[in-house]
């Protein structure tokens, strides 16, 4: 008789081997918890400081997007998407020239928007948002730009960022558009903490003095932009250095 060698029954819900795997460390043990990674927001007196300061050093902020009028404007800021300011005026001067209305974009064409507008990343897309946001003021809105936010965030390409500028700069509502540039800014200092836009949205609007709203966007994407940088913070030149809790300060090089 052949011999029978004997299997140890596998229990149930176990593997038969225990396998070495690689232990995923969890958030905590690489990041820390946030309260040991980042201070509490700076209080209230802080805040209206922290914007006084930024009122006085620049007292008219607006976009750096070129723009003839709120059409244009709006124009502009969907083709800013994933793009930068400085690369979206060089495009515009020959799509304005040709089309500074619903009306005459609409028959300029997709084709040639974009031929016009090809130097912009995601430009087939966009010219296509173009042409359909345009239909849409003239079929919608009798070739006018909507002063609401509802109503700007029906038209092709235009999401509640692209809405809250245009009715900042077009229309001097106070709303604050929040980009990469003020969620980065807002955590840093911090000001508004949040994980998402929409909660670092509403966390400034609780906090900015009325008196400040108007320009608070563009002082924080402009303060973002050349001084509170991703990379590296130009710390030793930012003009609220003394008020920021961000730990991790950086010096004058050299």
């Amino acid at each position: 008789m052949a011999s029978v060698t004997r299997v140890k029954p596998r229990v149930k819900g176990r593997p038969a081997a225990k396998v070495p795997t690689r232990k995923t460390p969890s958030v905590k043990a690489t990041t820390g918890s946030r309260a040991a990674r980042w201070p509490k927001p700076v209080p209230p007196d802080d805040v209206t400081e922290i914007f006084r300061r930024f009122a006085e050093a620049n007292p008219h902020p607006n976009t750096e997007l070129h723009y003839k009028n709120p059409f244009t404007l709006l124009i502009a800021v969907v083709l800013s998407a994933q793009a930068t300011d400085a690369g979206v005026n060089k495009a515009t001067p020959a799509l304005f020239a040709k089309a500074d209305s619903p009306e005459k974009m609409l028959a300029l064409g997709e084709d040639n928007v974009r031929e016009l507008i090809k130097t912009i990343g995601l430009y087939r897309t966009k010219a296509k948002n173009v042409i359909g946001l345009s239909r849409a003021l003239i079929e919608n809105f009798g070739g006018k730009v909507p002063r609401a936010r509802e109503a700007l965030e029906t038209l092709p390409g235009v999401g509640r960022k692209t809405a809250n500028v245009v009715l900042n700069v077009a229309f001097g509502e106070p709303t604050i558009a929040v980009d990469t540039h003020i969620f980065r800014v807002s955590n840093r200092i911090p000001l508004a903490p949040g994980k998402t836009v929409r909660e670092v949205e509403d966390g400034l609007e609780k906090i900015i003095p009325e008196a400040y709203k108007l320009h608070a966007h563009h002082w924080l994407i402009l303060h973002g932009r050349y001084i509170c940088q991703a990379r590296k913070p130009q710390c030793w030149r930012c003009l609220i250095a003394d008020l920021c809790r961000w730990p991790k300060k950086t010096a004058l090089p050299g």
